[in-house]
This record gives structure tokens, C-alpha cells and sequence, in this order.
């Protein structure tokens, strides 16, 4: 039997298929979408938790004190490197290693991150965290309920994205306050797209392409990751904005 799409079905899971043995689209999206974000959930409490103990215990403080900044750009290269590799080998995993390889990013993510914490205080660190998680649950329900299609805009995100990059590596060399406010304005702009663009895309090309369990678990870590990495960016932006107003220490 063959649904809609013309897939081959997978009749293990009942709930996603109606008697004719049609997938039920809307359930399946959902479902997708309740498990990459449960996902996503997960990973940045690891982050957050990570990046507290990088920070609290000294570890991370230990280490640039020993490598500086060599072994700084070293760990933010090798970010760079694990997310692309997961991105470009995750449907080839097992869901389990996809998962535990996610994870582990995460946990690479949080220790790195706890740099904000010798930079910004508490409060402020909370303040940037309470008004993203708002911030990206608005933007998640304005891309679930509305009729546009956002997909259009990807080239335009994709090259504002490389320009974004390319900013945050001149100002890493060069210090100029007032350049790192636009930029972070820019980058919460650019990255609340880029969340309202993956959710569409979660919806109207992932999900189709799964017709299997594997398929869903598989697509849930892939979804969770560019999910994950939209939060992260938009909270960073919001805190380098709120810091640039005198939340710093």
C-alpha cells in the first residue's frame, strides 16, 4: 500500500495512518514537532548546565588560562566542525549515535558558553534567557498558524546568515561597541527568521520525507538541532544587546 506521496508505508505505528492506510499528515507533523522539541529541551539544559559548572568550578577558566587564545579558537573551530559533520551524516546514524552525538554538541556548546558568565551578570544572563525562550515560542505559534510561505525567504536568510558570520569574525578582532550592538540587533533579527523558516520547514519538507519510525527519530534530532541553534543565537543577541545597556558587571 502506498500513501499520498507515493512512499512505501510503515503500518508499525497505527496512530500516524487513518483506515485507509493514508498517513494522517497533521498528526504526524505534530508529533514530529513534539519530539524535536522535547529534544531540543534536553540539549539546552545540558547547555545551561554545562556552562554554569565550566564556569563555576573554573574549569573553563583553567582552560584558556592554559592555551589562551589559540585553544580558544581551536574549541569554537571544532563547534564548527561537529555541527556540520552531524548535520551532514545524521541520516546515515542509527537514531541512538544521532542522539548521543547531538548531546555531546550540546555539552561542547554549554562549556564554551560559560564565557558569558565572567562577562555578564546573573540577572542578566536570566533576563536574556526568560525573553528568548518568549520570544521563540511567539515566533514558533506565528509559523504554525500562519498561511504565508515562509520557505521563500531561505535564500535571503542563508546569505544573511554568511554576512552575520563574517561580522562576528571582524568583531572578534576588532572591539567596537557600538558595531557589536548592530550586529546583535541584526543577528536577532536574522535568527528569529531563521526560526520561523525552520518550523515551516519542519512542517512542509521534513516530515514528509519520513515513513518511517527510524525516519521520525532520525528527523526529530535533525529539526532539534537547527532549533536549538536558532535559541542559542537569538539568546546571545538578546544578551549582548541587554549587556550593551549596562547589564554587564
Amino acid at each position: 500500500m502506498f500513501g499520498p506521496n507515493g512512499q512505501g508505508q510503515n503500518y508499525n505505528d497505527p496512530g500516524f495512518y487513518n483506515g485507509n492506510g493514508y498517513v494522517v499528515r497533521e498528526r504526524a507533523m505534530r508529533s514530529l514537532l513534539i519530539r524535536s522539541y522535547g529534544e531540543m529541551c534536553i540539549a539546552l539544559l545540558i547547555t545551561a548546565v554545562t556552562a554554569f559548572l565550566s564556569a563555576y568550578t573554573g574549569l573553563l577558566y583553567d582552560f584558556v588560562d592554559a592555551t589562551g587564545n589559540v585553544g580558544w579558537i581551536i574549541i569554537c573551530i571544532a563547534q564548527i566542525v561537529f555541527a556540520v559533520v552531524l548535520s551532514a551524516r545524521l541520516w546515515k546514524m542509527k537514531p541512538a549515535t544521532a542522539r548521543i552525538l547531538f548531546y555531546a554538541y550540546a555539552l561542547l556548546m554549554g562549556f564554551t558558553l560559560g564565557s558569558i558568565f565572567f562577562v555578564f551578570n546573573i540577572g542578566t544572563i536570566f533576563v536574556a534567557l526568560l525573553f528568548s525562550a518568549g520570544f521563540f515560542f511567539c515566533l514558533t505559534m506565528l509559523a504554525m498558524a500562519t498561511k504565508k510561505n515562509l520557505l521563500k525567504l531561505g535564500p535571503v536568510l542563508w546569505a544573511g546568515l554568511v554576512v552575520f558570520v563574517i561580522g562576528e569574525v571582524i568583531l572578534f578582532f576588532v572591539h567596537a561597541s557600538a558595531a557589536t550592538m548592530f550586529i546583535s540587533a541584526v543577528g536577532l533579527v536574522l535568527f528569529g527568521g531563521l526560526t520561523l523558516y525552520d518550523v515551516q520547514w519542519i512542517k512542509k519538507v521534513l516530515e514528509p520525507r519520513c515513513h518511517t519510525e527510524g525516519d521520525y527519530k532520525r528527523a526529530s534530532i535533525f529539526a532539534a538541532l537547527n532549533l536549538y541553534l536558532d535559541f542559542v543565537n537569538i539568546f546571545l543577541s538578546l544578551l549582548q544587546i541587554l549587556g550593551g545597556r549596562g547589564g554587564r558587571r
